[in-house]
């Protein structure tokens, strides 16, 4: 699927972490940046048979990177190889370039295989970042679509089990932090270069702020399986809010989360927001019957919701609606929103020195969107994809 021919991307709208340029070019040379600059400069030393596109002044940005994406495409990251490739293939015909697959609880032996699994793919697809665990250390009252049966507190051997099937593809990991066990849990991870998530919690704000405070580094979809902000009890989110490492993961799918609210965090909480999918199969697909983990789902009208409880079951969100969301109903800037969709979510998993800036040295992962910000053309690692 990847190649690496010169390509050219000339007379573009860039926006790049904090850079904006008009008439702007980027070069690719195998699958990094090799150059950028502005005007005709472009045509200097370009080889035979480079892939040249003119931008006609449409916005280029760096490819979106999603830190929590469950499926798509009809298809499920906890269902093997091929169908983690039938995701892949979904979400980056919406731009997205990169993606961390996101297993729900499972039995520890099945999450070991699915880790194990994923760790293969990462070393051979650049596309996909690594995993993400959302449980089994879960708080049963907020649990949403995780089967209450397999949640469990963590414990050091279950741990080192993760960390070793994962073989240091394991990217993040949700834990309630209120429960036994989860504090060691919180440490060993850190201390073994996963950043973990405080979600599907219970948590009361000193615990939260605990938390962060042994390096836990990324709220889960805020404000979603958790408690709310009240003001004599503010709260995980007020926690992160507090936090200044914290990262706050949104899905802005106008159903998780109110426009409002999402403003509300993208001015609390500025350069600290990634905007995520949470996407389970349905994502650019159909509505209908769906398994997620062990639990029966249905969509209607692009909305997952368990059948056993109606509890919000992920999304149908695929990244540039969330972008056109942000910036068309939630009030933020078009830069700060690509921000949101690159250089945020690529610190918060530790890859902000190659990942989200269409900079010289970094990777070759671009999105080419059109005047109502949908995508027009995609590039990873060098390749068109779109």
């Amino acid at each position: 699927m990847y190649s690496h021919p010169t390509t050219i991307i000339h007379s573009a709208r860039l926006s790049s972490g904090s850079l904006t340029q008009t008439d702007a070019w980027v070069r690719f040379d195998d699958d990094r940046v090799s150059a950028r600059g502005t005007g005709d400069a472009w045509r200097t030393g370009l080889p035979p048979g480079a892939a040249v596109v003119d931008a006609a002044d449409r916005a280029l940005v760096p490819g979106f990177i999603d830190m929590h994406c469950h499926g798509g495409g009809g298809a499920a990251a906890d269902e093997g190889a091929e169908a983690i490739g039938t995701v892949l293939r979904a979400h980056r015909a919406h731009g997205t370039t990169r993606t961390v697959l996101s297993l729900v609880t499972a039995a520890t032996d099945a999450l070991l295989g699915r880790l194990g699994s994923i760790a293969r793919i990462t070393a051979e697809d650049p596309g996909v970042l690594g995993a993400h665990l959302e449980g089994p250390f879960l708080d049963h009252d907020f649990r949403g679509a995780h089967d209450p049966s397999l949640l469990r507190e963590a414990d050091d051997a279950t741990v080192d089990a993760l960390l070793e099937a994962a073989g240091g593809t394991l990217r993040q990991i949700t834990i309630a932090p209120e429960h036994p066990g989860a504090a060691s849990a919180i440490t060993r991870f850190v201390d073994a270069g996963v950043a973990v998530a405080v979600g599907h919690s219970g948590t009361d704000y000193p615990t939260a702020m605990e938390a962060f405070g042994r390096g836990a580094s990324i709220l889960t979809h805020a404000f979603n399986g958790m408690r709310g902000i009240h003001h004599r009890a503010p709260g995980p989110v007020v926690a992160a809010l507090r936090s200044d490492h914290v990262t706050l993961e949104m899905i802005n799918d106008g159903v998780h989360v109110h426009p409002g609210v999402v403003g509300l965090a993208f001015a609390s909480a500025r350069g600290r927001v990634a905007l995520i999918t949470d996407a389970m199969a349905a994502a650019d697909y159909a509505d209908g019957t769906y398994q997620l983990g062990t639990l029966e789902v249905v969509v209607s009208e692009g909305i997952a919701r368990t059948v056993s409880t109606g509890s919000i079951a992920g999304s149908t969100l695929t990244q540039d609606a969330a972008l056109r969301r942000a910036v068309l109903e939630c009030g933020v800037s078009f830069g700060d929103a690509v921000k949101a969709l690159t250089t945020v979510p690529a610190a918060a998993v530790g890859r902000a020195h190659d990942l989200g800036r269409l900079d010289v040295g970094f990777a070759a992962d671009a999105v080419l969107l059109d005047s109502n910000f949908h995508v027009d053309a995609v590039w990873g690692a060098g390749s068109r994809l779109v």
